[in-house]
């Protein structure tokens, strides 16, 4: 039989060789491109450092969730408690009072406060003169950049009793002017949500607004042609268009389910409202920094972080199969 390059059989040490080369090219083809660009991963390295910093290194002290903290032995020195701490926060019933306001205040910014945004977008892409829409834009804008101290400052001497704008109106209009609103929990939620939308409506309306830019304007004349109205075009078109955007940001907002957004809750909080207005972050604030209970305070927020990560995981999976439209 005569020995052809088809029929000869490749000793062992060649194909090796080769799947050797086939692992080292891509890995040398990432340095080259590494090297290529480095000027915009030198640009990124600051961002880096601080996740690292700020992100990661801190996760070492998830430790404190099985341990027992003490002062002369460290922050890893303490004897394991295992989830005594996991434990103490579900058979306290007070606890789920403070999960029971939590999922009240985020679900309100998750999910009522999410169209707001939306339908800023949808009037910004409607307003045809540039000059006159980024005057617009800037002052939807302004309010984000605003810390929450400020702004609750400002919510402070809008509703304080008697001298308050609100209650000297209620005054001047024959009313009773005398009314405390942050110290009426009936009056918490409906102040807390639309402080919040008033803050952050302009900021979260950026995304949605470049992705409404990005849709073809061939499809909206297409629909005019065929006789769609405006409403119709919103619908059918723009809406349909940032699907994926919505989807995409709902998905990574649901990460903080189970966090309602500290600063703001709060500053707003006062002894007449803390019925509705204690949440778990404010809760580990209180028992970790002012208690002095560490162990606790952190096994409570570990909880928050994994409750959140099981949540992203399963809507992420929902979303790609049901939407064809996910994360990873």
């Amino acid at each position: 039989m005569e020995v052809t390059p088809e029929n000869q059989i490749t000793p062992k040490v060649t194909v090796q060789k080769k799947s050797k080369l086939k692992k080292a090219r891509p890995m040398k083809m990432t340095v080259k491109n590494i090297w290529k660009h480095r000027a915009m991963y030198i640009m990124l390295l600051p961002c880096i450092i601080f996740f690292i910093i700020f992100s990661y290194l801190p996760m070492a002290g998830m430790v404190l969730a099985f341990k027992e903290f003490r002062f002369d032995t460290g922050l890893f020195g303490g004897p394991w408690v295992g989830l005594k701490y996991f434990e103490r926060f579900f058979q306290d019933p007070q606890s789920w009072v403070y999960v029971k306001n939590t999922l009240i205040i985020s679900g309100m910014k998750l999910l009522l406060a999410m169209p707001f945004p939306i339908i800023l977008a949808l009037m910004f892409n409607e307003i045809k003169n540039n000059k006159l829409r980024s005057f617009f834009q800037s002052i939807s804008y302004m309010p984000h950049f605003l810390s929450w101290v400020v702004v609750v400052g400002i919510i402070q001497s809008i509703l304080a009793p008697n001298t308050g704008l609100l209650n000297e109106m209620i005054s001047s209009a024959g009313g009773d002017g005398s009314t405390y609103f942050l110290m009426d929990e009936d009056y918490f939620h409906s102040i807390m949500f639309w402080s919040y939308v008033w803050k952050d409506i302009g900021w979260s309306s950026i995304i949605y607004f470049a992705a409404i830019a990005g849709i073809d304007p061939a499809l909206y004349e297409a629909a005019a042609i065929d006789g769609a109205s405006k409403l119709r075009q919103i619908w059918h078109i723009t809406l349909t268009g940032i699907r994926p955007t919505i989807l995409i940001l709902f998905i990574l907002s649901l990460g903080n389910i189970l966090s309602a957004g500290f600063d703001q809750i709060y500053l707003l909080k006062t002894p007449g409202n803390a019925e509705v207005s204690e949440i778990i972050d404010t809760y580990v604030i209180r028992t970790g920094l002012q208690s002095g209970q560490f162990g606790y305070a952190t096994a409570v927020g570990m909880m928050q972080g994994v409750v959140g990560l099981l949540v992203v995981l399963a809507v992420n999976r929902f979303a790609s199969k049901k939407f064809n439209t996910s994360l990873w």
